[in-house]
């Protein structure tokens, strides 16, 4: 008997124009989210755009989103951009693929493990009151950027529960990582079509700081094996990983690429969040009071415990309302290794898809009022009903964000210590842009003036 392969039958989505396509191509590299928005509307849950070179699926529903991430995961590798960003950022955790991703996975993922995230609380919340305190003393005074706050809290949150090193004694790090989210999106964008060696000041800037950051790891890594290997650190079971590498230097890029990666990615992420946190709540009043009465309720004059998340559903909404708005994770492109169905649409083999939750989480079919700051539409009665996939803020499926749960922890006390004891009020005529880079940030940081509040 002869096997026949049988094709995969579809219908071809439906494509934008290729001279509209001119014109998108340009505005995709100023305003990424406000043409995945219009193409959406336009277009539809399943269309073809034909930028440049290539063509992009982009699918946009939460059924299709449920078939590439995670009932045909195994069909769809990291796609453009992410390649390109291997440039900028190596191969960590956020790039790779195939065995080295799993034997990453395998040696990062027990210290992000919920019980011993549980067990970091108290170092989380120390750090919390920490950054309270340093934002109290500018009441009265000029504004300060909370993004660049936020910013470096969460490195030192990193550096307290993840490294076991205190990542403030590197003062460049900040802008070091800066500029290599900055090549990372450039590449993305150019589809690595720049040659790297030419000496424009953007790619200056980068070589400059992946030497600096190279470094700082370096250190890192020697400190930790003066220090010995504890076994409870990404650090050390980093250096336990690839003990067995026989060439040394391979071994070194690994972990080079591991932890730039894993400290770019897990501080961005929940500063971004918290950023926007504090935004939306300046600009609904009434969410602030809520959420700084529930925090007066359940922690009085102390600091936040894990227990405590239970006892602050209004917060736990809101923080899902943030992330809904400005998802930690913008886009999640793909590449399909063989052709395949797609909500009934044939997506070709070697074909580039992308997932957005940025769009996804503002689709009207399941989301009343999209754009809209509601955080109780995450209240359980709301919630029946709402396709599973329809909320991808982490991702889904065996990529889903490992992070999550220390980021939703730290963002959860920050917000808590912050609103019951601060308001936080955005400089009056500052325009806030969301710019989508690795996370959607606060474009050019976000100025706002501390003011004291009398607790009850």
């Amino acid at each position: 008997m002869t096997i026949v392969d049988v094709p995969v039958v579809g219908q071809v989505p439906p494509g934008v124009p290729r001279l509209a396509a001119l014109g998108m191509l340009a505005k995709m590299i100023r305003d990424r989210l406000s043409v995945m928005t219009s193409v959406a509307a336009r277009y539809g849950d399943a269309v073809r755009l034909p930028l440049g070179p290539k063509t992009l699926y982009f699918f946009n529903h939460p059924d299709h989103a449920k078939h590439v991430l995670v009932e045909n995961h195994a069909n769809y590798q990291k796609g453009i951009g992410l390649v390109h960003a291997k440039r900028a950022m190596g191969d960590g955790l956020l790039t790779s693929e195939g065995e080295l991703w799993r034997e990453q996975r395998r040696t990062i993922q027990p210290v992000l493990a919920p019980r011993r995230i549980s067990a970091q609380a108290d170092a989380i919340a120390e750090e919390a009151a920490a950054m309270v305190r340093r934002l109290a003393a500018h009441a009265g005074s000029g504004p300060v950027d909370v993004r660049q706050e936020m910013t470096d809290l969460t490195l030192g949150v990193l550096g307290r529960t993840l490294i076991d090193a205190d990542l403030g004694a590197f003062s460049s790090i900040g802008e070091s990582f800066e500029a290599v989210q900055d090549q990372a999106m450039f590449e993305m964008m150019s589809l690595s079509a720049v040659p790297s060696w030419l000496p424009l000041p953007k790619a200056v800037r980068f070589r400059r700081a992946r030497k600096d950051l190279q470094r700082i790891v370096d250190q890192l890594v020697d400190d930790r094996k003066a220090r010995g290997l504890s076994g409870h650190d990404i650090v050390s079971r980093l250096i336990d990983s690839t003990s067995q590498e026989p060439d040394r230097r391979v071994a070194r890029r690994r972990i080079r690429d591991e932890l730039v990666t894993l400290l770019l990615a897990g501080h961005e992420t929940t500063a971004s969040t918290l950023s926007w946190t504090f935004y939306l709540l300046d600009k609904h009043p009434e969410a602030w009071e809520r959420v700084r009465a529930e925090a007066v309720r359940v922690l009085g004059d102390r600091l936040p415990t894990v227990e405590d998340l239970h006892s602050m559903p209004y917060l736990s909404m809101v923080l899902d309302e943030a992330i809904r708005l400005y998802p930690p994770v913008w886009i999640l492109p793909r590449i399909a290794v063989e052709e395949d169905t797609v909500g009934g649409y044939h997506v070709p083999a070697g074909a580039d898809v992308l997932i957005c939750p940025y769009t996804l989480h503002r689709h009207p079919e399941f989301w009343d009022s999209p754009d809209r700051f509601d955080p109780e539409r995450f209240d359980r009665a709301r919630s029946a009903g709402r396709p599973r996939y329809a909320y991808v803020p982490f991702g889904a499926g065996p990529r889903f964000c490992i992070g999550n749960n220390l980021g939703m922890m730290e963002a959860a006390f920050v917000v808590a210590l912050v609103a019951r004891d601060l308001r936080l009020r955005v400089v009056p005529g500052y325009e806030v842009v969301p710019e989508p880079m690795l996370t959607v940030r606060v474009r050019g940081g976000l100025p706002m003036t501390v003011h004291p509040v009398n607790r009850p």
